[in-house]
């Protein structure tokens, strides 16, 4: 196997599990040291223990790694939760939660990499957002508007870094068949007026993303993005999405909101 990153130091939030744990042993694989930013320890790999929504904990995380590598060379910004249930219930709380870890952790864990990269030349920084963000999902409103919202810091971002030798790029899963599933937050205060169809739509949800693609899949797009000197602005994980999302900018908007609407609620 090619050692694209020997000698690189791989920064990944959330590689406990999932996507950012598959991304992880690809990267090893490839000669990368990964350093793991996650409130548990990943095993088989260095990890510094950090809650990315404590953005004070982020930047003394940051500053340990700098300390004990001098550098940061690719950053992977993969974690992320979900909940369901309509915009009318959800409560507050739960809608700042999500935002707080999906973009305001994101956003504080790529604020505090961005001048140790241009200290040491450039790097690559990769955002994990979501087919959700193009097609946003009936019943799961705030994950679908989290993922958006990283979609477009990472093409503003882009232009902003790039004459430092920082490529921004993102990579937009399909339904993967992680441990996300199970751990989707449902909201408990859905009342009687939206009757079966929140219980149906995220049972669509669950039975797509454990029928979806292996980890893996999305993983070797993260390491393939990585590499590149100049990555594209953003790639969508899997054939079937990818075709998903070019279709969904050539039909009528109304056309694109009907077929959600019909899939999901």
């Amino acid at each position: 196997m090619k050692e694209r990153f020997k000698g690189k130091i791989v920064v990944i939030t959330g590689a406990t599990a999932g996507i950012g744990n598959a991304a992880a042993k690809l990267f090893a694989a490839e000669g990368g040291h990964v350093v793991c930013l996650a409130r548990r320890q990943a095993e088989g790999m260095e990890c510094v223990q950090t809650d990315i929504t404590d953005r004070a904990a982020v930047f003394r995380a940051v500053e340990e790694i700098k300390s004990r590598h001098g550098r940061i060379d690719v950053l992977v910004n993969n974690a992320g939760i979900g909940i369901s249930g309509s915009v009318e219930n959800t409560p507050d709380e739960a809608a700042r939660k999500i935002f707080e870890l999906n973009f305001f952790g994101l956003f504080s864990v790529t604020q505090a990499v961005i001048p140790v990269m241009r200290e040491c030349g450039g790097g690559v920084i990769v955002n994990v957002s979501s087919v959700a963000a193009e097609l946003a999902i009936p019943f799961q409103a705030f994950y679908s508007a989290t993922k958006a919202a990283v979609s477009s810091l990472t093409s503003a971002l882009r232009g902003e870094v790039a004459p430092f030798g920082i490529a921004v790029t993102s990579v937009l899963p399909g339904d993967v068949r992680t441990d996300f599933t199970a751990s989707r937050e449902k909201n408990p205060r859905d009342d009687a007026a939206y009757g079966d169809r929140i219980a149906r739509s995220v049972s669509v949800m669950e039975h797509d993303e454990q029928n979806g693609m292996p980890p893996s899949v999305i993983a070797r797009d993260i390491v393939n993005l990585a590499a590149r000197r100049n990555p594209p602005p953003a790639k969508v994980g899997g054939k079937k999405y990818a075709a998903l999302v070019a279709l969904s900018r050539v039909l009528p908007s109304r056309t694109v909101s009907y077929i959600l609407a019909k899939m999901y609620a």
